[in-house]
């Protein structure tokens, strides 16, 4: 992967650090006061030439100035924090083992994207008939379609080198049903509505984002931002390359525009915004698959190379605390507290930082004396499950200090081995937009144990953050300093040139500051993959209907009966315009309402609890959701600003039940 974008001269220019190495110190003032420690000045090599440039005296960087301009002291969070974890892993070295991964060939490489993609029976000893993955095929954009054709002829022509005598089919025969029915579309619907749909977004998003190469790495906060529509109802490969074949002047232009960051925003959606953890299982396992998909199509648009780091097995404890899997941890966090989806060491370390008080100048980036920390830990791992590990004795920094070893020294990294590289890859992209679109994907394609723990540690880091008039921390120094511990792999080798390392640090806390000020749009699932989840289960809904018809007709029944039966009992009893709205768990079992223009869920909600009674009418908003069930869609969870007329008319077909949302 080519780390040495087309920002690498700009970045290395304006920030190129040289000299002799300077220690950092280890010592910080107490009461507030700045830490004394220096950033540790290396040299680096510039178009194979060795030229070496002084940095001139620089006044103190005055931490109470909010402003997020990416300059040469602002980058001394970032050196400090790599020091200190180079001297905790120094003092906790005899713990961990040298993993040395094998890197897989081309071939094996797409062979794992196909079926994490869900295509695997298109390949292999298991191949089966291409007809299967024909529904989910269907359903995919152009450039999705072409980010799979492109997967299976490298398997096709790796598994023919090989002289493996597999079936493969021909990619041609595959997508030859889609590309029928995209031709016979009457006006070139498809290619049109994307570009309808796109223009209204277009011009907004062209305008406010900016080229990586070009741009202050991460902008003033107090300079007010544009805000603009992030649009879900369009692939995002798609927008990609609508924009690179229409707005190339455009681009271009754009190259050396300063404009600052936009404040990117969710479009209302009358249908309700999807986020994950509203679907039920099976709907989730085909938005994955889609969102793959979907991460390869717009690298693919945009040049970017995208390989998946095959997942190894490494050996790891099975107790414990820190160097612990994620999984491993749960499991037995689960037998202390039920259903608890955060390890119960990485909650309370966050609650014991927060109970320090979130106003401690320096949270985050003043660290804990290597020596105790390593102590600490020794304590916690005999102490913690047990419960008598003294908190008190643990100070603010030391805490957050552990949170941090926590978070680097997970065997598998936070942001997953598979993804860990395609998370380093969205600085490459070439818009804010598109590497926030990017971000979305990828949060959408973590395990859900490593997505809830990195949803609640970006949440703590919002909150230190809202304190930053007090404890000097903008969004800017933490992303500095959090940079470091969710990038840098130890288990998988990911070591480079301090060049390289440079650029690094530069992309990395980019997307460091996207994760962070994003938070709440990177937990939302784009509504075109929504909308291509509800045309899979229509489709298959069709084939087995097709299937059961077959089977009646084989088994003499009379298809006019069958057909009465199907009809839904909500069409037979509930009058047109209405909508019957199941509640088993409550008192008021079921109760019909009428569809208006402005009827929302929550309005929905409102008017059960309020004729409920006894324990129930205890229940507050926020304990029971309305749901969609059936129809185009498994089960999905309804926001309150749903518009009920508009989903109706969407999935007609659906149920509605209010109920309460499994842990």
């Amino acid at each position: 992967m080519n780390w040495l974008s087309s920002s690498q001269g700009v970045v290395l220019t304006a920030y190129h650090p040289s000299g002799k190495d300077q220690a950092v110190g280890d010592s910080h003032a107490k009461g507030g006061e700045e830490a004394t420690s220096s950033r540790r000045y290396g040299q680096y090599t510039m178009n194979q030439e060795s030229t070496t440039t002084r940095v001139m005296e620089k006044p103190p960087f005055d931490r109470s100035i909010s402003h997020d301009s990416l300059d040469e002291l602002s980058m001394e969070d970032y050196w400090i924090e790599l020091e200190n974890i180079k001297k905790s892993s120094e003092n906790r070295q005899e713990d961990q083992e040298v993993v040395v991964v094998k890197e897989p060939d081309e071939g094996e490489l797409e062979e794992e994207w196909l079926k994490e993609a869900g295509l695997s029976n298109l390949f292999g000893e298991s191949a089966g008939d291409p007809q299967e993955s024909m529904v989910f095929l269907s359903t995919l954009t152009r450039t999705q379609a072409a980010a799979v054709q492109k997967r299976v002829e490298t398997v096709s022509q790796t598994l023919r080198k090989k002289n493996k005598q597999y079936q493969i089919p021909d990619v041609r025969d595959i997508f030859a049903q889609q590309r029928e029915s995209k031709e016979t579309a009457p006006g070139g619907t498809e290619s049109q509505s994307l570009r309808t749909n796109e223009n209204k977004y277009q011009g907004r998003d062209d305008q406010a984002s900016n080229l990586v190469g070009e741009e202050k790495l991460i902008p003033p906060e107090e300079t007010p931002a544009p805000e603009t529509d992030i649009n879900l109802e369009v692939s995002f490969a798609e927008q990609a390359l609508n924009q690179k074949e229409s707005s190339k002047e455009k681009i271009q232009k754009s190259k050396g525009d300063d404009a600052t960051l936009p404040s990117f925003r969710l479009p209302k959606d009358k249908t309700g915004t999807t986020r994950i953890g509203d679907l039920a299982h099976q709907d989730m396992k085909k938005v994955c698959h889609l969102a793959l998909i979907e991460l390869t199509a717009l690298y693919d648009v945009l040049g970017i190379e995208l390989k998946q780091q095959k997942a190894v097995k490494i050996k790891t404890r099975d107790s414990g605390l820190f160097c612990v899997p994620l999984t491993v941890l749960l499991e037995q966090d689960q037998r202390k507290v039920l259903g608890t989806r955060i390890p119960l060491i990485f909650q309370k370390l966050i609650s014991r930082i927060e109970e320090g008080g979130l106003e401690t100048e320096g949270l985050l980036r003043i660290p804990g004396a290597a020596i105790r920390i390593k102590n600490l830990c020794q304590e916690l791992e005999a102490k913690f499950y047990e419960g008598t590990f003294n908190w008190e004795s643990v100070k603010q920094h030391d805490a957050a200090s552990l949170l941090k070893l926590f978070i680097r020294e997970l065997p598998q990294p936070l942001l997953s081995v598979e993804y860990l590289k395609a998370f380093q890859a969205v600085q490459s992209l070439p818009t804010k937009k598109q590497q926030l679109q990017a971000l979305n994907l990828l949060v959408i394609l973590l395990p859900d144990a490593n997505r809830d723990t990195l949803k609640a540690l970006l949440e703590f880091l919002q909150r230190v953050i809202d304190n930053k008039e007090k404890n000097k921390m903008t969004v800017m120094n933490v992303a500095m300093v959090m940079a470091p511990n969710l990038f840098m792999c130890h288990a998988l080798g990911l070591k480079s040139s301090e060049q390289r390392e440079f650029v690094m640090a530069a992309g990395t806390a980019n997307t460091m500051h996207l994760l962070i000020k994003y938070q709440k749009l990177l937990w939302t699932i784009p509504k075109f993959i929504v909308n291509q989840v509800r045309k899979q289960n229509t489709e298959n809904h069709k084939k087995d209907k097709r299937a059961m018809k077959k089977l009646l007709k084989k088994m003499a029944y009379d298809r006019e009966k069958y057909e009465k039966q199907d009809k839904s009992t909500n069409d037979a009893d509930v009058p047109q315009g209405v909508i019957r709205v199941q509640a088993p768990h409550l008192s008021k079992v079921s109760m019909a309402i009428q569809l208006t223009e402005e009827l929302k869920a929550s309005d929905v909600l409102a008017r059960f609890l309020s004729q409920e009674s006894g324990v129930a009418q205890t229940l507050k908003k926020g304990e029971v959701f309305l749901y969609e069930i059936g129809g185009n869609i498994g089960e999905r969870c309804l926001d309150d600003a749903t518009y009920m007329k508009d989903l109706y008319q969407l999935n007609p077909n659906a149920e509605w039940v209010i109920k309460s949302k499994p842990l």
